[in-house]
């Protein structure tokens, strides 16, 4: 079995969706740790995994994956695939701690930020 698949349109894809919504390269899939995950590929209509809209996101058995308007549920079990222990880290929360600004994720406020200058001390 593959462990990186390319979900899309176009003929050559792994896994071909033949829909006019769905891109020619739309998402990739990667299995990691015993679990897969989906990156969108700057596809036109996107990826959501249980009603969300994701960049790249792990997909855990059952949730509900929609690769433009069409929706599939997910079914694999992990543990035939090699997982064992807590599952892998979720790139999710990962993409929200990067979005924001590096003085809020050191805990500096804008207000607090004011005190520093690039003047070099006399």
């Amino acid at each position: 079995m593959k462990d990186r698949l390319v979900v899309g349109r176009r003929a050559e894809c792994d896994i071909q969706l033949k829909f006019n919504n769905v891109s020619g390269q739309h998402a990739r899939m990667s299995l990691e740790q015993g679990y897969w995950f989906i990156r969108d590929m700057n596809s036109r209509n996107g990826i959501k995994v249980d009603g969300r809209p994701v960049i790249r996101k792990r997909l855990d058995p059952k949730c509900k994956l929609a690769i433009a308007r069409h929706v599939y549920t997910v079914e694999y079990d992990p543990q035939l695939l090699g997982a064992y222990g807590p599952p892998p880290a979720d790139d999710e929360y990962l993409d929200e701690v990067m979005k924001s600004s590096l003085m809020s994720r050191a805990g500096v406020s804008k207000r607090d930020a004011k005190g520093f200058t690039n003047k070099k001390p006399e």
